[in-house]
């Protein structure tokens, strides 16, 4: 049984193969029409989702399939019923289960069962649909990932774990800038041993110096209370932080983003903000996944 909980768990052959199944169904959406004719998708959002929900349901009935919503509220998922027994229940009826929640050891718990193959759409420790959707777009605009030099600037937060997990896999420069208050209480988790390619600095004009790519994310993520805000301060990516970057440097966003706090309203609409086909990718890489787990 497979499943696709975290980045850490393939190697690049796998993700490469994913990478190249999601191109062919971008480029020619019509011959996969018929994957999953007769297949159930189900779905679980424990978190406010809108990319993972409309990305998952349409490009699951693309592949000529159906999806179900599953609200855990009115299941009593894990409250009526444990969440082993409403799996294996559930395993009954649909093929496949996307889960978003705040519990990673919940979704990895549900996975040990192999009942049926499940998805990571985001949880409190990683978002690996979100970074391989990344890896396509840096393919797509950048070429080969490990010639290129990526910055992050933001919190130590899920999307940055899958992403120092794809660094550790293919080896490419990887420059993590993160306000010192921050960085003293998780660098040791960023930083791995023999990684040369891996630098942390609290200084984000050093961090964003000659990068290819310059990612950022909320400051604080979703549904999480803290008042950590106040440290970013002098952390937004805007043109003129932009200006330290390769001359082609492209900017993402993994969205919702907060205009004018992380990044400036005008890069986020600029030429060099590639947010939207980024967002979009986020379909064609999930329904690889699917097709691989399937």
């Amino acid at each position: 049984m497979k499943h696709f909980i975290d980045i850490a768990d393939f190697n690049p052959k796998k993700l490469n193969a994913i990478i190249k199944t999601a191109k062919q169904i971008k480029k020619n959406p019509k011959k996969f029409t018929n994957k999953c004719k007769s297949k159930t998708l189900g779905m679980i959002f424990e978190k406010e989702s809108t990319r993972t929900r409309v990305s998952f349901n349409v490009g699951f009935k693309k592949l000529g399939g159906h999806s179900i919503e599953l609200n855990p509220i009115s299941m009593g998922f894990g409250k009526r019923e444990n969440y082993q027994d409403i799996i294996r229940t559930l395993s009954q009826f649909i093929d496949i289960l996307m889960i978003r929640n705040d519990d990673h050891n919940i979704i990895r718990n549900l996975s040990s069962l192999n009942v049926l193959p499940i998805i990571n759409g985001l949880s409190d420790f990683s978002h690996p649909c979100q970074i391989l959707s990344d890896l396509l777009t840096i393919n797509e605009k950048l070429g080969n990932i490990k010639s290129q030099r990526i910055c992050w600037v933001g919190d130590y937060n899920n999307v940055l774990r899958s992403l120092t997990e794809l660094q550790s896999l293919y080896k490419f420069k990887l420059n993590v800038v993160i306000p010192k208050e921050i960085l003293k209480k998780n660098k040791s988790k960023i930083l791995k041993k023999n990684n040369t390619n891996l630098i942390v600095t609290n200084v984000i004009n050093e961090g964003v110096k000659h990068a290819d790519c310059v990612m950022t994310d909320a400051w604080v993520s979703m549904g999480e209370k803290s008042t950590k805000k106040k440290y970013f301060k002098n952390y937004q990516v805007n043109s003129d932080i932009m200006k330290n970057a390769s001359k082609e440097a492209i900017f993402m966003h993994c969205l919702p983003a907060h205009r004018n706090e992380e990044v400036s309203s005008d890069l986020l609409d600029s030429n060099k903000s590639v947010v939207w086909e980024q967002a979009r990718n986020r379909m064609f890489v999930q329904q690889a996944i699917i097709l691989d787990l399937l």
